[in-house]
């Protein structure tokens, strides 16, 4: 008769003041950028790994003028067992200092901290996997535009120049200054064509940029591929468009957000682990911290 009634009336338990028996909350807060693409697919994502794992989630939003400890602080209101921070703009001190107020678990970057675990995709395979779907069509003058300080910059950077040399293309190693952003795409592209002798194919550090760079190539008149071959890093929904039909490199975000959240409520409940081990390896020092590496795997489209 109860519960008859609980359903008429719509009632929904009170996790909250469950968790406050429990000592336990269930829920896991999540910082991201609001102008990054891959982040609104890593959290749908991490909402369906959630849901399976009978787990809330709280987002907390970064911007030019809100910081991840800005963020994280809100997120303290919420009584979170643990917060994933999704490749936050961060050093490793303030990383450190935030894991040291409650657990963490960074997504989508390399960075480190004592207490922290990381989960992230392995970014130097992926521009193998690029620079070697390029060389098998041809390429041997491929370019690359940089994220700048974005996370995974540096090794998606130095994964493209190791890439290149392991095809014997050293010489043909040209690397543009960049950022994660459109613009920095189409200044890409008009720096390119105001070159004698352009390149026959260019990598960008992730969509954002490819799709700025391809957008800007196909007004100025250049035919993509056969003119310039273009290629991205992260698989958006916007390059898997028609009308874009990017070559890029998916991170594969549903098992990024799965083994994260497994090491969330593992961080939270005082054990350490190192992930589930279905999608990557993982890793544990004596310190605790666990490093899970997702092989990332291409995605081929007409920009190529």
């Amino acid at each position: 008769m109860v519960l008859a009634a609980a359903d008429r009336l719509g009632y929904q338990p009170d996790r909250r003041a469950r968790g406050l028996r429990e000592r336990r909350s269930r829920v896991v807060g999540v910082t991201l950028s609001l102008r990054q693409t891959f982040h609104a697919a890593l959290v749908e994502s991490l909402y369906a790994a959630a849901a399976g794992q009978g787990l809330d989630l709280v987002l907390s939003a970064t911007t030019p003028a809100r910081d991840v400890t800005a963020a994280v602080d809100s997120l303290r209101h919420e009584r979170c067992d643990a917060v994933l921070l999704v490749s936050p703009d961060v050093d490793a001190r303030t990383l450190a200092e935030l894991g040291s107020r409650q657990p963490t678990v960074v997504v989508g970057s390399d960075l480190t901290a004592p207490g922290v675990d990381t989960v992230r995709a392995d970014d130097d395979a992926g521009m193998a996997l690029l620079v070697g779907h390029l060389h098998e069509r041809g390429h041997r003058t491929i370019s690359f535009v940089d994220g700048g300080d974005a996370a995974m910059s540096a090794t998606r950077r130095e994964g493209y120049r190791r890439a290149m040399r392991a095809h014997g293309l050293e010489r043909e190693i040209d690397v543009l200054p960049g950022d994660p952003s459109e613009d920095a795409g189409v200044r890409a592209a008009a720096a390119l064509l105001r070159r004698q002798s352009p390149p026959s194919a260019v990598l960008a550090h992730n969509d954002m940029i490819a799709t700025g760079l391809l957008l800007a190539l196909r007004s100025a008149g250049v035919a993509v591929p056969e003119g310039l071959a273009v290629a991205g890093y992260d698989d958006t929904r916007l390059g898997a468009l028609s009308s874009i039909a990017l070559t890029t490199v998916s991170q594969d975000p549903a098992r990024l957000a799965e083994e994260a959240l497994l090491l969330a409520v593992a961080r939270a409940g005082g054990s350490g682990v190192s992930g589930s081990g279905v999608s990557g390896s993982g890793v544990s020092d004596a310190a605790g911290e666990a490093a899970v590496v997702v092989p990332p795997r291409i995605v081929i489209r007409s920009t190529t």
